[in-house]
């Protein structure tokens, strides 16, 4: 009996083209599995709102996910409210800053305040998201005294003395990485 002997050479380029299918398989199943467990609603209103404010559209993606799971009648126990869960002062305060005018649906106005808000913080603290991400989950506030009690000038937290602002920002990190796996 015959057998086919396959030389060293031959197996290489076997071995990696069954690696290269075993991977866009993978992907192709993944991608639309992922997509149902990380949806993106209000696309257009995302992409409008982070263009002008200059944000990372999938940053807002990642935020929005994490507060609301894209759920627009979310209603924390705090009382923020909406996509990008807002409490009525931070909005009313962000309206009357930016001349934000309320012309819109509640949804796109709500993504249109949280952007303005969330650019608001990456400039206070210049430029630092992991800083800005952790004053928009505990405050203004705790984050000012979590960087005084540092004893320096810096915008960058060492560390989150709230589990839950840790985990929060580590948890938008991940999810950014995952919207522009899935959606860029």
């Amino acid at each position: 009996m015959n057998q086919i002997q396959y030389n060293p050479r031959s197996r290489f380029v076997y071995i990696i083209s069954a690696l290269v299918l075993l991977v866009t398989t993978l992907s192709l199943v993944t991608k639309p599995v992922m997509r149902a467990v990380y949806p993106l609603k209000f696309d257009d209103a995302i992409r409008k709102h982070a263009s002008a404010y200059n944000l990372d559209e999938h940053l807002v993606m990642a935020l929005i996910c994490t507060e609301s799971r894209f759920d627009e009648d979310a209603l924390s126990h705090k009382n923020a409210k909406g996509l990008m869960q807002l409490r009525d002062d931070t909005a009313k305060w962000c309206m009357e800053e930016f001349g934000i005018s309320d012309s819109t649906d509640s949804n796109e106005l709500n993504i249109n305040i949280g952007c303005a808000y969330l650019r608001y913080l990456i400039d206070k603290y210049k430029g630092n998201i992991h800083t800005a991400l952790a004053a928009y989950n505990a405050g203004e506030g705790n984050v000012s005294k979590w960087l005084k009690s540092q004893g320096d000038d810096s915008v960058v937290l060492c560390s989150i003395p709230f589990a839950e602002t840790e985990k929060y920002v580590k948890k938008i990190d991940q999810r950014v990485k995952i919207y522009q796996f899935l959606y860029s």
